[in-house]
């Protein structure tokens, strides 16, 4: 399956949020379901069909126009699937820029790796000079009871034109280390939040041992969870994923 997406909030140019463009294809469905933090527009993700599965090609752009703010969350998991075994990996590419002055909150339920699948998902984000964002990513290996399908994932965070944050995770049978502890330390569940700028992220509260809140070098700073289930990961990061209206903006 090949799905293109694409979204696109602006200001209106009395204080609040519009969404000049709203286009989707299944499974990438995106619904306008109201209103976010201070001024901005809430948009959810809809899944339109199973998967991802092997062979399916995704994309979601997401811009947010100056002074505009966003928020993008998701209905349920989304839950990498096998699919047949002779298809390239399922891929999901999400590229997103945020204007000077405007805002982006990506939050969106957990990435679950079934056992078998083979999925790639390549993050692109550019964030201008006075622009702000947090973004959200979390990532189970492997349903209840199961064990872990290959998941590898692809992140860069540009900011101002200097890169903030370059990540890069495989997990899975395939992955490297992944039958020690090398990859995760034994853990099945990993939380990310990146926040620029840095007064976005709370200070950390309470969380499981493998979990940190870290400065990053640029205006942001990154927090990390590692548990042997999500249940400890919503645990550390939700508080921080409550809006902080104050905060959203920099301008």
């Amino acid at each position: 399956m090949r799905a293109r997406s694409r979204v696109v909030a602006e200001s209106d140019g009395r204080g609040c949020t519009r969404l000049a463009v709203l286009r989707s294809e299944s499974p990438l469905l995106l619904r306008r379901t109201g209103i976010g933090s201070g001024t901005g527009l809430t948009v959810h993700v809809v899944g339109g069909g199973a998967g991802p599965l092997r062979g399916d090609d995704l994309r979601l752009d997401i811009e947010v126009g100056p002074g505009a703010e966003l928020e993008i969350r998701s209905v349920a998991a989304q839950l990498a699937l096998p699919g047949r075994a002779h298809l390239p990996q399922s891929r999901l590419a999400i590229h997103a820029t945020v204007a000077p002055g405007a805002s982006l909150r990506w939050l969106p339920e957990p990435l679950i790796a079934a056992a078998g699948c083979d999925h790639l998902t390549v993050t692109r984000v550019e964030v201008a000079d006075g622009g702000s964002l947090f973004w959200r990513d979390d990532l189970v290996c492997g349903r209840h009871g199961e064990d872990s399908g290959d998941v590898r994932t692809d992140t860069t965070i540009r900011y101002a034109g200097s890169t903030l944050y370059r990540h890069e995770l495989s997990v899975g049978p395939n992955a490297p280390g992944w039958s020690g502890a090398a990859v995760l330390g034994g853990g099945r569940a990993i939380g990310t939040v990146i926040a620029a700028p840095a007064s976005l992220l709370p200070p950390a509260t309470s969380g499981p041992t493998d979990y940190a809140v870290m400065p990053l070098v640029g205006p942001g700073a990154l927090a990390t969870a590692v548990a042997a289930d999500i249940r400890p990961i919503r645990a550390a990061l939700d508080p921080l994923s409550l809006p902080t209206p104050a905060a959203l903006r920099t301008g």
